[in-house]
């Protein structure tokens, strides 16, 4: 399996071990340790998978936003293509975004609060403040 996976993504599953932990866990130890994972793969030249949209009014693609019970807009992106294919919406454009340049562009962007790993299973999300830590 791990020779048919796209090289961006290997090691990947290296943040999705984190997440769990992080989630049987939720502790600051556990928190730091998910980020530093992050970080890790993010200096590897890393990837994620994000998910895209046509911007109607420009006719380019955009990053998909998924809006929270508490009306906050974030971007979402995958580890895998397995972890996509785990929602709702498993009919979506992607397309391979370094990590690095994702989380920087994130924290330009006014309208989003951050971006959801793994938005149906294996979920973490990364506000600005975490993004920033992940930056170092």
């Amino acid at each position: 399996m791990e020779q048919t996976k796209d090289e961006g993504l290997r090691g990947n599953e290296k943040i999705e071990q984190a997440i769990y932990a992080l989630q049987q866990q939720p502790n600051e130890e556990q928190l730091a340790h998910t980020l530093t994972v992050l970080r890790r793969r993010m200096t590897e030249n890393g990837q994620l998978v994000a998910a895209v949209q046509p911007d109607n009014s420009t006719g380019q693609m955009q990053l998909r936003t998924v809006q929270t019970a508490d009306g906050g807009l974030w971007w979402y992106a995958f580890t895998s293509f397995e972890e996509e294919m785990r929602g709702a919406e498993q009919v979506q454009s992607t397309f391979m975004a370094d990590i690095g340049k994702l989380l920087e562009t994130a924290l330009t962007v006014p309208e989003i609060e951050g971006i959801i790993l793994n938005p149906w299973h294996r979920t973490l999300m990364l506000d600005k403040g975490l993004i920033r830590v992940i930056w170092g």
